[in-house]
């Protein structure tokens, strides 16, 4: 007797089930005959800028999303509604009238109704589109190292510092190109130095520098290090401007040149690199038994080069 309550149940499992499925079949063709109708829709499409001219720079737009009316079917609509509303708007078509650069309505709704393909474009905003544009350009500029070197005592920095490339090129706005004669490395501390140093430093980029550009980001510094010593040269003193019918004497004839240099530069020194004059036009009076020194020529080479003495004795004779 109890076999006859399990057969009842599992005939309303099944009449349950295919009644689930019955609903499930009639919903899914009701949702499908209804996606094959056709809908009319108003959106609102995010416009994108392309193929903007090389020697402009897009700065503003009177809009940047416009409103439209279309018609498609569900299914189109049904894939619409899951794709970002962004369209493209083809700068290369802009006008130019009177100072003013623009895009009439016409022209952009056609280009708007290609992307669209199976929906229908019923209608659009009837603005037209102006845009600003800055004119670009780009120049060749020096790189200024803005390091901050310290060195060891007794070493020195033997020649100019190399900076590679030395110069670069920056492209943007000719507004802002105009203004800029040379570009700066940030700043860095490279202390304590006693050895040859090579440094990758990043160029300085200022924050409203948005459209500006650089060929390189960073460039590389180098610089030659090398140990000074001291060394004393004495150079014959030459009087100018000596009145004529007279003659001069100074005490000493010579007088010490203190140079500071590397080993391999001070080696080389002679006297005759070296030019002490004392101007006779200097002196003010009749009295003064003092004549001032200036050193006139030195090598170009050297960390420095400074008189011992700053003034001589002298005494004048008529002839």
């Amino acid at each position: 007797m109890k076999v006859i309550p399990k057969i009842k149940n599992i005939l309303k499992r099944r009449k349950a089930k295919m009644f689930l499925m019955f609903l499930f079949c009639s919903s899914l063709i009701w949702f499908l005959n209804n996606l094959s109708e056709t809908y009319t829709s108003n959106a609102t499409f995010e416009l994108k800028f392309e193929n903007i001219p090389d020697s402009l720079l897009l700065t503003k737009v009177s809009k940047k999303n416009v409103d439209v009316k279309v018609q498609a079917n569900g299914f189109q609509f049904l894939g619409f509604n899951f794709k970002h509303k962004e369209v493209i708007v083809d700068v290369s078509a802009v006008s130019h009238l009177k100072g003013r650069y623009f895009i009439p309505q016409n022209v952009y709704r056609k280009q708007i109704d290609k992307q669209l393909r199976s929906m229908t474009l019923l209608d659009i905003d009837k603005d037209t589109l102006y845009f600003e544009f800055t004119r670009l350009g780009s120049k060749i500029v020096p790189v200024e190292s803005k390091l901050n070197i310290t060195l060891l005592q007794n070493h020195i920095l033997n020649e100019k510092l190399i900076i590679e490339p030395s110069e670069i090129k920056i492209s943007g706005p000719l507004n802002v190109i105009d203004t800029l004669d040379k570009v700066n490395t940030v700043t860095m501390d490279l202390l304590d130095l006693s050895s040859d140093f090579s440094q990758e430093v990043a160029l300085y980029k200022k924050p409203e520098w948005t459209n500006i550009s650089f060929s390189k980001n960073s460039v590389l510094v180098k610089g030659k290090v090398d140990r000074f010593s001291e060394k004393i040269i004495e150079v014959p003193i030459k009087v100018i401007n000596l009145p004529d019918r007279y003659e001069i004497r100074t005490f000493p004839d010579k007088v010490g040149v203190l140079c500071k240099g590397t080993l391999d530069e001070l080696k080389q020194l002679h006297s005759t690199d070296f030019e002490v004059i004392a101007d006779y036009d200097t002196i003010k009076d009749n009295v003064s038994k003092m004549i001032v020194l200036q050193l006139h020529k030195k090598p170009e080479n050297l960390q420095s080069a400074e008189l011992n003495e700053n003034q001589v004795e002298f005494i004048l004779k008529k002839q």
